[in-house]
């Protein structure tokens, strides 16, 4: 550096930064050989704070204001080189500036499958992704775990770190929630709070807290996705036998909008209307489990005596009656489907279950 640039650096009294980025975090005031003046104002913004660190050691730290760098409102400074003479000569300090807004829209997410065991489907690997925003809580811890002696410092040069603590945390939590995989859609806000409040001591060891972070997405391989689409389909389709006929609806009112289709278009509409009758009575079939005939209900009879109805009687029972006596040709029986009681000999079911009892004596 030129004779002039020491000279014009040695008496510019404003120290200040304004940053035109938005992703430095640590800004490190340059001065010829560090050097400030005496009685030099610090402008210290909003979302900033200043960190004196003299001869690698940290003197002192300043949060937003502005002020005049004087011995009696820097009591700690005092002790730096130079100040004991008089106070009024140039002193020699490092000023890092420190960005404490949020940085958002920070990513996240996994290199590799994760592998779980789910309850449903087995072995799975699933892939994550998402979001986090943080800031700077502690210059001081973030000035000596990370930054060191960088001129500038920004949120690419640690990001890569703070993603691997949140990948793997979060491998940790969601295999041991055991949530299963068609209802972590529904957990991603709880998830989100679960690996925020796991990783956040280790955030503070860098100096940094973390303010949000956002589960966006858990996907399956595109191999194991296409076959739950596809089992969801059928969930979806439901009755194959009514969808069948829908889709054979669907030719139709196809034909009917291209009646230019000619020939081709009339055997490919016919094929199509087999095709659906064949998968309806298939599908019919295999809805409709085979169920015996219904078992054959027993005539039954009701017969008089004297003035009385007795019964109903099965065949079986009628017959009994009749070998017994109680029961003769002549008397009156009625069964479902007869207009009047009749004798029991003119009943076909029950003529010819006389044939073995012999007829009343005849009358001397």
């Amino acid at each position: 550096m030129g004779f002039w640039d020491k000279i014009f650096g040695e008496f510019v009294d404003v120290i200040e930064w304004t940053d035109n980025s938005s992703d430095t975090m640590v800004y490190r005031f340059e001065r010829y050989g560090n050097e400030i003046k005496y009685g030099a104002m610090l402008t210290v913004r909003e979302s900033q704070q200043a960190v004196f660190v003299n001869e690698g050691v940290i003197a002192d730290q300043f949060p937003p204001g502005l002020y005049k760098l004087e011995t009696n409102n820097l009591p700690i400074i005092t002790s730096l080189q130079g100040w004991p003479h008089g106070f009024e000569s140039p002193f020699k300090a490092e000023v890092y500036f420190f960005n404490t807004r949020r940085f958002t829209d920070l990513k996240w997410g996994t290199k590799n499958p994760l592998m779980l065991r789910d309850r449903e489907f087995g072995p799975v690997r699933l892939r994550a992704f998402g979001t986090y925003a943080m800031r700077v809580v502690d210059p001081v811890a973030l000035l000596k775990e990370v930054v060191g002696t960088s001129g500038q410092f920004s949120t690419g040069e640690i990001t890569n770190q703070l993603r691997n603590l949140i990948v793997s945390r979060f491998a940790s939590i969601l295999g041991e929630s055991a949530i299963p995989i068609l209802d972590l859609a529904a957990n991603y806000d709880d998830l989100s709070t679960f690996v925020s409040n796991r990783i956040q001591p280790e955030f503070k060891t860098y100096g940094l807290e973390i303010t949000k972070l956002l589960v966006e997405n858990i996907s399956l391989p595109p191999a194991v996705e296409e076959a739950l689409d596809k089992r969801t389909s059928m969930g979806v389709i439901g009755n194959l036998r009514d969808y069948a006929a829908y889709q054979a609806a669907e030719s139709m009112r196809s034909a009917a909008e291209n009646p230019g289709g000619g020939a081709a278009t009339g055997m490919g509409f016919g094929i199509g209307i087999a095709m659906a009758n064949r998968m309806g009575e298939a599908f019919s079939g295999a809805d409709s489990p085979a169920q015996p005939p219904p078992i054959p209900s027993e005539k039954v009879f009701y017969v008089a005596v004297g003035d009385h109805q007795t019964g109903p009687f099965g065949l079986q029972e009628v017959e009994n009656r009749i070998h017994a006596g109680d029961l003769t040709r002549d008397s009156l029986v009625w069964t479902q489907g007869m207009t009047d009681w009749r004798p029991a000999m003119e009943v076909a079911e029950l003529n010819n279950r006389f044939a073995d009892v012999p007829p009343p004596l005849p009358k001397r």
